[in-house]
C-alpha cells in the first residue's frame, strides 16, 4: 500500500488517537504522542509539519506498529482503508 503524499503531522496525530494515542505537548514544530498501557508508556514524535516527508512518514507508522504489536501494513490498512 502506498502512503499519502498530503498528510500532514496533525492530520497524522489524529488518525493515530484511535489507537489510543494523545497530544501530550506541542514544542516548537513538533507533536509529542503518548498512549498509555498496562505495559506503560509510549511515546512518538511527530513534525508539525504540512506535509510529512515519505520516508518520515515510513518510520513514524514502523514505530507505531512495533508500539501497538500489529504488523507494519495491518497498521496501514487500518488508518488509510477507508
Amino acid at each position: 500500500m502506498k502512503l499519502p503524499r498530503d498528510l500532514s503531522g496533525n492530520d497524522l496525530a489524529k488518525l493515530l488517537a484511535h489507537f489510543g494515542y494523545y497530544v501530550v505537548r506541542q514544542s516548537g514544530s513538533h507533536i509529542r504522542l503518548t498512549r498509555s498501557t498496562a505495559d506503560g508508556e509510549f511515546h512518538l514524535t511527530i513534525p508539525a509539519h504540512k506535509h510529512l516527508r515519505l520516508g518520515t512518514l515510513a518510520d513514524i507508522l514502523k514505530e507505531a506498529a512495533t508500539q501497538l504489536g500489529i504488523d507494519h501494513k495491518d497498521l496501514l490498512r487500518q488508518l488509510f482503508e477507508n
